[in-house]
């Protein structure tokens, strides 16, 4: 996709909606019985597509023109980048909840770094005023708990910023309490590892097996060998993938163009799993080496963004920044901010 000032916009808007309803046997499928015509119609007012999918016996995961979407039985999180406008899906999903299914909205999260074309961006994500209101307008009223917050860094061009709403006040169940989601955003790509994600002019390959051999290639394989993987490479150059390790998924998206370099790797897991956090972030900066790295965690009762800073340290990045709030439902969401100890030597 092309813009007529500016380059292609890798940072994501990321939206997660959670569900409840009364009747056990839809809650068994819950929102993955949505017929797929249901999806494509949500995903045409965000303005993408469906390029590959997959499925387990937890979730369904999607690779989409512009990054992913994860369809749980109670649970969606959609993740787009681009000029898409991600909040328009709010309206059509609890539409289709509702009236399919039963189910009734309880909360929402919405999150996003800061763009690096913002002027590009249409109506709703014109800046995070318009965001918030679009959100306060749209959500119904059941979801009172509300909170908006920009978290800063040390540079003017790095923030988080996060709107969370719920129903209820009480804490969520123990298996989401003990969840958590990290959102690591990296710019000013190192240009060899980058250069990676561009595609042979002609190469004759079809978007899966061209993205296969990405993965494979870069050793994002390795960063969790338990995952199954769908991934998809984009002609001329960008790459995505979904791994799929039985309820947690993780997710990658890279624009490498020079000047705009951009990627982003997005997991969850749990406090009682065997998720090896330290060897996951040390593997994402080897396939990367950014030159700015922001770190998001966001997690009830589950101190794993300590473990952050110590890790890539390891990698010769230097913590700049840390920034900490709480949001209704959501619990405490920490920002960090790194840059190498040492400008990058000239390649």
């Amino acid at each position: 996709m092309a813009f007529p000032f500016s380059g292609f916009e890798g940072f994501e808007k990321r939206l997660e909606l959670h569900f409840f309803g009364d009747d056990p046997a839809i809650l068994q499928l819950g929102l993955r019985k949505l017929d797929f015509e249901c999806i494509q119609q949500t995903l045409q007012a965000v303005q993408c597509t469906v390029v590959s999918a997959v499925g387990n016996s937890y979730f369904d995961a999607y690779v989409l023109s512009e990054s992913s979407l994860f369809v749980y039985p109670t649970k969606i999180i959609i993740k787009t980048c681009g000029t898409t406008q991600l909040l328009k899906s709010i309206t059509p999903l609890i539409f289709y909840a509702q009236t399919h299914l039963g189910l009734t909205l309880s909360s929402c999260r919405y999150t996003r770094g800061s763009f690096i074309f913002p002027l590009s961006q249409p109506f709703p994500h014109t800046s995070f005023n318009d965001e918030v209101t679009y959100l306060e307008t749209t959500l119904p009223p059941n979801l009172c708990f509300r909170k908006a917050s920009i978290m800063p860094s040390i540079s003017s061009s790095h923030a988080w910023h996060v709107f969370s709403a719920t129903s209820h006040h009480s804490h969520p169940p123990y298996h989401q309490s003990h969840a958590f989601t990290m959102e690591i955003c990296m710019t000013d790509l190192d240009p060899i590892l980058a250069g990676k994600f561009f595609r042979s002019p002609g190469d004759g390959k079809t978007g899966d097996s061209a993205g296969k051999e990405m993965t494979e290639l870069t050793g994002i394989d390795e960063i969790n060998e338990h995952a199954l993987v769908c991934d998809f490479a984009f002609d001329p150059c960008g790459y995505s993938m979904n791994g799929m390790d039985g309820e947690w998924y993780s997710t990658i998206h890279v624009t490498p163009e020079d000047g705009y370099s951009y990627a982003s790797f997005e997991c969850v897991g749990g406090v009682d799993d065997d998720v090896d956090i330290v060897h996951v972030l040390r593997k994402v900066v080897q396939i990367f080496r950014p030159g700015t790295m922001s770190v998001s965690t966001t997690s009830l009762g589950n101190e794993v963004w300590r473990k952050v800073a110590g890790a890539v340290e390891f990698m010769g990045l230097k913590c700049r920044s840390c920034a900490m709030d709480e949001f209704p439902d959501s619990g405490s969401v920490v920002f960090q901010t790194f840059t190498p100890r040492r400008r990058k030597s000239a390649q």
